[in-house]
């Protein structure tokens, strides 16, 4: 029985790649040009006319090319009425045509790689940009994880923990992984969704004392494609003359040092340190313990890079794959495992955020954390905070603050439910993360069996891609005062609910308490209400407080009990 082919595809920054498996072994199939990759580029013309790769990169000095789209993915901004997912789309349908026109066949599955710090939205983006190129997406795959594929197979062995640095156009990311009897886990990931080859690009215009915002569209193509050049030119030369002419009026010619440029990115290079220090410290992992360090993105060729990684981990990077290929490659491998065309390899990818929903207070409530592998379940009973309530509203959340103010908010379901007591209704809520990372949603009402079901294929907040990786930063910034701020919140739901109970209860079995022991509950319930109602809050002060006077109740709630069990 002949085994279905499934494509495997980089869709990048800069340039994107289409590969499949064959014989047993991964291969990246070239345009009639004989060019293994596509640059990432889409012009449109005024009649409606559209070109993509080479052709449309080759236009980019005369306007209306657009490139670097992956960066706009998940967000409401439009090309030039175009959506992030359109653009892309044109991309893809390219490389389904490279690859029928190859292999023969038209070919409709593919397996499509995203960053692994893409989000909710972003994912659900790229899904959608390759249905709308007539592809059925059967997996989204993390970049790291591919190139780790690409390698892992006849590179590295067994029992490896391995370190994906992967700097592309216009992402970054690195993973921890560990392999082992031929499953990749990924241990942890960080990385930033707006740092790449087209910043390094940038500080080299600036370098060269060119403004791209005084630029027409035209002019900014030419600008951005000779510092490219140029860019390429210092990884192996000392300097190289960045030269544009007939720009402004008059042309542009400078000499760009190594040295210069080097200092130019620095800031991007710290960046990147700072990510692959905090995945290894997720990973509880030293540098020490790293036993192999992998590069991927054509950015890994700027020799500062190379030297970082080495500063970082200690070691030089892994040689004899093409860095620009090692996405695709994986791509291919994980599309032929899919497939059957390559067997007994697992691969585990990671959520690179925590998923969860607010609870009363306004409290994030994670059920799966961030770095849990998937795919996975997850699941919580929770129920009605209000007596009469006939509904739960449930906001899905995405991030790792204690506050689900501070976190994304990713989509919203309401459950409705017959009215009852204060915490007689129940809703059972499931999270489903496939391996591709989208996540279904599903609540129940326990009573009715009734499931109202939700997927997340889009971010409800257009929020930018750096902020993905600024979350995790931000949540340990904010370490602190945060686990303070939940530490109040749920003394003061406890010291409501207490304070609640404890007036009527007082009203009618007050005098069978001693003296002794209803002078401690007033003491106590004089110390609750105090924390309450001061001007600086504190959440350890709350909390001792509802814990004293959840003690100093104890006799009256056990005169309640009995009270109540007398009178059935």
């Amino acid at each position: 029985m002949s085994i279905e082919v499934i494509l495997g595809i980089d869709l990048g920054t800069t340039n994107s790649a289409v590969g499949v498996v064959e014989s047993g072994f991964p291969i990246l199939l070239a345009d009639s040009a004989g060019s293994r990759l596509t640059p990432s580029a889409v012009w449109y013309g005024g009649e409606g006319e559209v070109e993509v790769g080479i052709r449309a990169k080759r236009r980019r000095g005369m306007g209306g090319v657009v490139t670097s789209v992956k960066r706009l993915m998940g967000t409401s901004q439009t090309v030039g009425g175009r959506s992030p997912e359109e653009v892309s789309a044109e991309i893809l349908k390219e490389l389904k045509e490279i690859a029928s026109e190859r292999l023969g066949v038209e070919v409709k599955k593919a397996v499509i790689t995203v960053p692994a710090y893409f989000n909710e939205g972003q994912r659900g983006a790229t899904h959608r940009a390759g249905e709308l190129a007539g592809l059925e997406v059967v997996r989204l795959l993390s970049e790291p994880t591919a190139a780790a594929l690409a390698y892992g197979l006849d590179k590295l062995g067994e029992d490896k923990r391995v370190v994906v640095y992967d700097l592309g156009g216009g992402t970054f990311d690195v993973s921890i992984l560990e392999i082992r009897s031929g499953q990749f886990e990924v241990l942890a990931t960080a990385g930033d969704t707006r740092l790449g080859g087209d910043d390094f690009d940038e500080a080299i215009v600036k370098a060269a004392g060119v403004r791209l915002d005084e630029l027409d569209e035209g002019e900014r193509g030419r600008v951005l494609e000779e510092a490219e050049r140029v860019k390429f030119a210092l990884s192996e030369d000392e300097e190289a003359v960045f030269r544009v002419p007939f720009l402004l009026g008059q042309g542009v010619e400078k000499v760009i040092r190594r040295k210069d440029f080097e200092a130019s990115i620095e800031s991007f290079l710290k960046k990147t340190e700072a990510c692959c220090r905090r995945a290894m410290s997720d990973a509880g992992v030293r540098p020490e313990e790293i036993e192999a360090v992998v590069l991927a993105g054509g950015s890994t060729r700027v020799p500062a890079v190379k030297a970082r990684v080495e500063t970082i981990f200690g070691r030089s990077a892994v040689e004899g794959v093409d860095p620009d290929e090692t996405v695709g490659l994986g791509a291919a491998i994980q599309a032929g495992i899919i497939s059957g065309a390559v067997r007994e390899v697992v691969l585990l990818d990671v959520t690179p955020l925590s998923l969860g929903i607010e609870t009363v207070g306004g409290l994030m409530n994670v059920l799966i954390p961030r770095n849990t592998t998937i795919p996975c379940k997850a699941g919580e009973m929770f129920t009605n905070a209000v007596a009469g309530q006939t509904a739960m509203r449930i906001r899905i959340l995405q991030g790792e603050r204690e506050l689900a103010k501070d976190n994304w908010e990713l989509g919203m379901v309401e459950v409705p439910f017959e009215a009852a007591a204060k915490g007689q209704a129940r809703v059972g809520v499931q999270f489903s993360l496939d391996a591709s990372g989208l996540l279904e949603v599903l609540a129940r009402d326990t009573a009715t069996g009734k499931d109202t079901v939700l997927t997340i294929e889009s971010s409800a907040v257009d929020v930018a891609d750096a902020r993905v990786e600024q979350m995790v930063s931000e949540s340990v910034d904010h370490a602190f005062a945060d686990m303070s701020a939940r530490v109040f919140v749920e003394a003061k739901l406890k010291a409501e609910e207490l304070l609640g109970a404890l007036v009527p209860a007082l009203a009618e079995l007050g005098e069978a308490l001693s003296a002794d022991d209803l002078e401690k509950v007033r003491e106590a319930e004089t110390k609750v209400r105090e924390q309450l109602g001061a001007e600086q809050q504190s959440g350890p002060l709350l909390k001792a407080a509802v814990e004293e006077l959840d003690q100093a109740t104890e006799e009256l709630a056990a005169l309640v009990v009995e009270r109540a069990m007398m009178g059935q």
